[in-house]
């Protein structure tokens, strides 16, 4: 076989590990998925009507702020499920397993992405499952068209992509699972300080610089206004601009801290 062959394999032999993993123990897997179906849940049906009045000066109804919220859900979803990939990618390292594989005749690299990939389908798995909840209590997306559907997937693709490899080097930095879980919160906690939830241009004017130069709100935007119908403007090429670096910035940090000798 040749090197690109045996590196394929050895990638599938990884995720089908972290597959079965994650369809063992899948208390993880939902209990970060119950974040965002509670908070799509809460903001929808205690602040929806309130919200959508504020947004539509007065005379809205709940369905303009299902319409605003489901984005930043979506986007909020793939944040809480990488999580996962973080403590996993802990749990290896602290028991020894990832020691055992660097003895072994297999490729380096497919330790790593065994975990992404595993990570990103399980991340587009949640988005499809917490999209089913906002289309079941009222979501629709009526002007966006078939490419922009297509795009709005890719965007999520990637921004689980990119987030997953964070996350992997969060679990790699980390003594155990706890630590691991604690140090990738701020996945959770930025979209709360972005525009998922309430326009930027009604936070007070000090905190709208925070809310605005993250990653998460000019990809909340673009995915807003893909499956909306509506102009995304530069935040297009922004989110992609922030998944890319994020990404690689991953990469490098997973793949240096998989590189060190254990001490």
């Amino acid at each position: 076989m040749s090197s690109l062959s045996l590196a394929v394999r050895d990638c599938s032999t990884m995720l089908r590990r972290n597959l079965l993993h994650a369809r063992r123990y899948p208390s993880l897997t939902l209990n970060l998925l119950l974040t965002p179906v509670m908070l799509l849940l809460l903001f929808v049906y205690i602040f929806g009507d309130v919200m959508s009045a504020g947004m539509g000066g007065g005379g809205a109804d709940r369905s303009e702020y299902i319409a605003y919220v489901v984005p930043g859900i979506l986007l909020m979803t793939i944040g809480s499920t990488v999580i996962g990939a973080a403590v996993s990618v802990a749990t290896d390292m602290s028991e020894g397993i990832v020691a055992r594989f660097r003895t072994m005749a297999i490729h380096r690299g497919s330790v790593l992405v065994g975990h992404v990939v595993g990570s990103v389908l399980q991340s587009v798995a949640s988005v499809v499952l917490v999209g089913a909840v906002a289309v079941a209590i009222g979501f629709r997306s009526k002007d966006a068209t078939a490419l922009e559907w297509l795009a709005a997937f890719g965007l999520l693709a990637l921004f689980a992509l990119a987030l997953t490899w964070i996350a992997v080097g969060m679990g790699m930095a980390s003594p155990n699972a706890e630590a691991a879980s604690n140090s990738a919160m701020p996945l959770i906690l930025l979209p709360l300080i972005s525009s998922a939830f309430t326009p930027i241009d009604a936070m007070p004017g000090w905190f709208q610089p925070i809310a605005q130069y993250q990653p998460f709100t000019p990809a909340i935007e673009t995915l807003r206004g893909l499956l909306l119908g509506t102009g995304i403007g530069n935040n297009g090429w922004i989110a992609v601009a922030w998944c890319l670096g994020l990404a690689v910035l991953g990469y490098r940090w997973s793949a240096s801290k998989f590189g060190q000798d254990p001490k």
